[in-house]
């Protein structure tokens, strides 16, 4: 079992490794739009998941999830073989790719966000003016 710090810091290194190929050294238009977002090592250090996002050509399009994971699928073996060549460790990690869901799920929250504030605003609005039910010291 490896320590957390030197998987942390193979991690980063891997990360970066695999961005660097996808943008230079890997040739396939589905993966124009893949950002390398993290990536995690197992304690054994055998085994890396690399998280990545996929964003639209345009702003409006909205992006071909499914194109990116087949096209890291298909180039993982060619990734692996980078990595272990930049990594210079005895057992080159396993590489699988997961789609990092952390910008949809911001996306979602800012919504919610954005309706909770409407609604607070709709009531203050409501409420102003008005007066509370009772005394003005209910505790006297």
């Amino acid at each position: 079992m490896a320590d957390k710090v030197r998987a942390g810091r193979m991690a980063k290194r891997i990360q970066t490794i695999v961005a660097t190929a996808l943008e230079h050294e890997i040739k396939d238009w589905h993966l124009e739009f893949v950002t390398v977002t993290d990536c995690t090592l197992t304690g054994d250090l055998h085994d890396a998941t690399v998280y990545y996002t996929v964003r639209g050509k345009t702003l409006d399009e909205e992006p071909d999830y499914a194109a990116a994971a087949e096209s890291l699928n298909r180039w993982k073996g060619r990734l692996r073989k980078i990595v272990g060549d930049q990594l210079s460790v005895r057992f080159t990690p396993t590489l699988s790719f997961e789609l990092d869901t952390v910008p949809q799920s911001r996306a979602h929250m800012e919504d919610l966000l954005a309706r909770a504030r409407a609604r607070d605003e709709e009531v203050r609005k409501l409420a102003e003016g008005k007066k509370p039910a009772g005394e003005d010291n209910p505790y006297k």
